[in-house]
């Protein structure tokens, strides 16, 4: 059995870190003891909201605490190695957000680093905590649905969130931003392996904005078993919409067909003289003015919740890791192929 409680960092206390700012918080094991943002206000403004005891702007700071077990990394997806690989060899076990890295050397440096010294490293596939995709995956897992004929996964935002949300939409893509759990799910849904993929995209309305990221991503994927999958990402969705995303999935097989609404089922909506509010299976916040909220007495909830209190598990009582290092490593490579495809107009062999 490990120790009753171990302290933990967050390193990037923005939209998604406040998330983590949230499970940690509520966790009985965890005890957050400093948290880093390079935004020093925030971080300040955060740590003062949290009732966290340290704050700093500088993430070497944090890693050099003893008191210190493991660190969130909730920074841009261009920004994972260095800090990553920082943590690592400071010999904190590693959460980082999705994906694990935006190339193949830097995901697999983190790999190495974390082997080399120890401790665990887990991407923040929360999808995998989605209550949907478990039930869904379980009935393809217990034979319900036969044999994977065709998968289309939908998963796509406002405008709102390059525009208005992330100020380095720019040095990124929706490929990396959202395609990443897309990708993952595909491949955890399934139990298969992506063999060659061809992507689409174009870059227009968000060019027109000076932002240079392509709109959208139409990307077909091959799996091993001849099962072929359709994920579609974008971040042009108009902003009158009630939420920031839109996900959807359908899934074919043999036997049965299943079909998964994750934005849209309304499953709360309150219209009053306060702001909208909406009742999901997601926490975070859907814009400045419309509150998605997930509590339960008190209690935070959702999959985005859950993922991070499974790292808990992880680190203070030894759970084995849902999600490997090695799946972050074969999202990183289907995504490097969505990215060349898209470049080159030609489909991408991962054999």
């Amino acid at each position: 059995m490990g120790c009753s409680k171990k302290g933990f960092g967050v390193i990037g206390c923005g939209v998604w870190g406040e998330t983590h700012l949230i499970a940690y918080s509520h966790s009985h094991k965890a005890d957050l003891v400093c948290i880093c943002d390079k935004n020093e206000k925030l971080a300040a403004d955060r740590a003062a909201q949290y009732g966290v005891g340290a704050w700093t702007g500088n993430y070497a700071e944090l890693l050099a605490r003893d008191d210190i077990s493991a660190v969130s990394i909730v920074t841009p997806d261009f920004l994972h190695r260095e800090i990553g690989v920082a943590a690592i060899e400071a010999g904190k076990n590693v959460i980082i957000e999705k994906p694990l890295a935006t190339t193949v050397e830097d995901a697999q440096s983190m790999i190495d680093a974390a082997a080399a010294n120890g401790v665990a490293l887990m991407v923040d596939f929360h999808n995998r905590w989605n209550p949907a995709m478990v039930n869904l995956r379980q009935s393809i897992i217990d034979g319900e649905m036969g044999t994977a004929q065709m998968l289309s996964l939908r998963l796509s935002d406002t405008i709102y969130v390059p525009t208005g949300m992330l100020s380095w939409a720019a040095n990124s893509s929706v490929a990396w931003f959202l395609g990443s759990h897309a990708l993952d799910l595909v491949t955890w849904l399934t139990g298969d392996e992506i063999v060659r993929v061809y992507s689409v995209s174009r870059s227009r309305l968000l060019a027109d904005r000076g932002i240079n990221t392509p709109d959208f991503f139409q990307t077909i994927v091959e799996l091993k078993s001849g099962a072929v999958a359709h994920v579609e990402n974008c971040w042009i969705l108009s902003t009158s919409m009630p939420t920031v995303f839109d996900f959807k999935a359908e899934y074919v097989g043999s036997e049965g067909t299943a079909f998964v609404d994750c934005s849209s089922h309304r499953m709360l909506q309150k219209f009053s003289t306060h702001e909208l509010q909406s009742f999901s299976t997601a926490p975070g916040t859907a814009y400045p003015d419309v509150a998605v909220r997930l509590d339960v007495h008190g209690k935070p909830g959702g999959f985005g919740i859950e993922s991070i209190l499974h790292f808990v598990d992880v680190v203070v009582d030894g759970a084995e890791p849902l999600v490997t290092p090695e799946c972050g490593l074969r999202n990183t490579k289907a995504l490097v192929a969505v990215h060349e495809s898209a470049a080159s107009g030609n489909p991408v062999d991962l054999r």
